[in-house]
Formats: structure tokens, sequence, C-alpha cells
């Protein structure tokens, strides 16, 4: 039975790379009924783009979201840094789909700005080859810490997040989130919104921030490498799903919404968006 949900927000699923969950997601994907869904950046990893990694769950997700498109959901495909190729197509539409760099929307009455959030980022816009190497190191990370995952589940043990470690340790990479979510919900304050939702920084957050000129609701959907993680607005209240919290009520179902375009064309598709 699927979840009828008013606002779905997804970010940084990186299709394409090693540390992609897809089959997570997947499953997550095909357990709701949005009327909304936002892909808030990064769900195709250009940077590391190789049509020789692109295995089927990855397009199965490409699939799926086509799925809703064509149906009574309306998507919204905001650009981030590691697909920022998307963004000479800002304004194309598909069916309900539609690829843009930011949006507004009005949630019972209350105004919300969703974007990736790069642009407070200074290394991706002043020096992208330095974000790129650090994007790969990043992903040779996760294909680390998963291998050191699968030992783990095999002697009974817990799984560990080395990323995780680094964030919640490394004084400059608190000092980052924590600048990066002030930043935001200030331009937000400045801007009168009473939502700011983004992604990019792979933390998963809601929090009200407040200063002199008012005030405003953080959000931010996480990602789909350690957290799997999205944000979900129903009932006139925001919350965070994790998949980790709800995997074993998430039925596997295996089917092809989206007949008319096979795995290869599809594929294709992908390659040239790509170049």
């Amino acid at each position: 039975m699927k979840r009828n949900v008013e606002l779905v927000v997804i970010s940084d699923v990186h299709l394409g790379t090693y540390g992609c969950k897809a089959k997570e997601l997947l499953r997550y994907l095909n357990s709701i009924q949005p009327k909304i869904l936002i892909l808030n950046g990064d769900i195709i990893d250009i940077w590391q783009f190789k049509k020789s990694y692109f295995p089927k769950p990855h397009l199965k997700v490409i699939k799926k979201i086509l799925s809703f498109a064509t149906k009574s959901t309306d998507v919204y495909y905001i650009t981030g840094n590691h697909d920022e190729m998307f963004r000479k197509f800002t304004d194309f539409e598909l069916g309900k789909l539609k690829v843009c760099n930011k949006i507004c929307l009005e949630i019972d009455q209350k105004k919300a700005w969703i974007f990736h959030g790069d642009v407070f980022d200074a290394s991706v816009q002043h020096s992208k080859w330095i974000a790129k190497l650090g994007g790969k190191g990043y992903d040779l990370l996760i294909v680390i810490n998963n291998v050191v995952n699968w030992f783990l589940e095999k002697m009974g043990k817990e799984k560990y997040s080395f990323s995780k470690k680094i964030k919640n340790n490394v004084k400059k990479a608190v000092k980052y989130i924590g600048d990066f979510e002030l930043t935001a919900s200030e331009l937000a304050i400045d801007n009168h919104y009473d939502y700011v939702v983004c992604g990019h920084i792979h933390q998963p957050q809601i929090r009200e921030v407040t200063n002199k000129k008012g005030s405003c609701t953080y959000l931010n959907s996480g990602d789909w490498i350690e957290n799997l993680s999205a944000l979900e607005y129903d009932h006139k209240e925001w919350k965070i799903f994790y998949y980790d919290d709800h995997k074993d009520l998430l039925q596997d179902e295996d089917v092809e919404e989206f007949q008319d375009i096979n795995n290869s064309e599809l594929m294709k598709i992908v390659t040239n968006f790509s170049q």
C-alpha cells in the first residue's frame, strides 16, 4: 500500500557512483505517491559519470522518476553542482517534469525557497577542480567504507560511517555545516521566506533559526549515500524520513512502470545529457 504524501524532497543521490544506494531509494520511491516530488540536486553525478558503471537499479530510479512525471506527480529537477550540466536545460519540461535552478512554492500559506546550496560553497564556485578531486576522494572513502561494513555485518557488528565520524569530529567540517545552515537561513529571513530547503552538505536537518530580523525553518534532505534520508511534508508538518528506520516495512516491488524506454535507450539519453 503506497503512502500518499503531499511533498517529498530528495537530494544527493549521486546515481552513477559506487556509493549510491539506488536499490534502497527505489524501494522508498515505490512506497510513496507524492503530489510533488522535488529532486534537489546531485541526482545524477555527471562529475564522475562513466558509461561502464551505471547499474540497472540506477536506471530503474530514473525510470521511476519518469513514471511519476507521466502520471499525477509534479516533478521538479533542481540542478546541483554534480549535475550542473543540466543547467543548460533550465526551464525544460517533459510531461510534469521541469528542470530548474531553484523554486519558490507556497505551502499552506507559507513561502518555501528550495535550492541545492552549492552557491554557498566557495570551493565549487572558484576552484572547481579541487571540488571534483574532493568528490573522487569522498567516493573512494564510501567504497572502502562499504567493504568494511560488509565485514562488520558478517561479524554481527554495527555499521560504521567514516565520513560521519570526520564530519562530527573535525572542527572545520562542523563549522562549515553550521555556517552553511546559518547563511541559508539568514538569506531566507531577509527575503521573507518561512522555509529554506537545501541539500548539498549530506546532513539531514530540520531546525528553527531566529535573528533580529525574524525567523525561518531550515531544512536539509540529506543524501542517499550514507543517511538514506528524505524530507516529507504532509498534514502541515515537515518530517525527515530515514530509510533505516522503516526498511523492514517497505516491500520490494520490481515492477517496470515505464515501459516506453528500455535500459539501453535510457542509457543513451543519460550519456547525451552528460556531454
